[in-house]
């Protein structure tokens, strides 16, 4: 959904030192085969030792329910650290701790394409209009972290194209040179 490379979510990775799991899906993927290739995952190797694992959902019951039931199935559970936040003051603690954000993906049905591309800071926020979640908790857009206090260093990057494809609006972005 997010549309970003691969090369970038390695580095992501690396960057807050957690392990990355990659499970491919065919683009245009259904339910059941995305729920196929996620069950086949979570069952083996490295992840089949996870217990539990931790979700960005904010108040989202539908979401959290479909995870917490998929999840069950399969032995696991789910946590949702910010369940509940209000995501006004939540985006505001984004940007103020230091992390660094674009937006990679839009949903011009409910945002203007123009955002994508854009720096996720206090000046997107004050041109977010009242009807979009400051945290794209409804699906309005989708954002690539690329810096924060969490990250051992930035990852260098900068935006690239922008593109329309299967009703949504994507920013490329790419590894910036060295």
């Amino acid at each position: 959904m997010h549309g970003v490379r691969r090369e970038l979510l390695s580095r992501q990775a690396q960057a807050v030192g957690l392990p990355l799991v990659e499970i491919e899906i065919p683009a245009g993927c259904s339910n059941d085969v995305y729920e196929q290739r996620m069950g086949g995952a979570l069952a083996e190797a490295p992840l089949a030792e996870v217990q539990t694992i931790a979700f960005g959902d904010l108040f989202l019951a539908d979401i959290r329910a479909y995870r917490e039931e998929r999840l069950s199935r399969v032995g696991k559970q789910a946590i949702f650290p910010l369940w509940g936040r209000d995501t006004d003051a939540l985006a505001r603690e984004f940007v103020e701790a230091g992390f660094e954000a674009v937006l990679v993906c839009v949903d011009p049905r409910r945002l203007d394409p123009s955002f994508a591309g854009r720096r996720f800071d206090a000046e997107l926020l004050a041109d977010l209009p009242t009807d979009v979640d400051p945290c794209g908790e409804n699906g309005e857009f989708h954002t690539f972290v690329h810096a924060g206090p969490v990250f051992s260093a930035p990852i260098a990057c900068q935006v690239g194209e922008t593109v329309e494809r299967d009703g949504f609006v994507f920013c490329d972005v790419l590894v910036a040179d060295a």
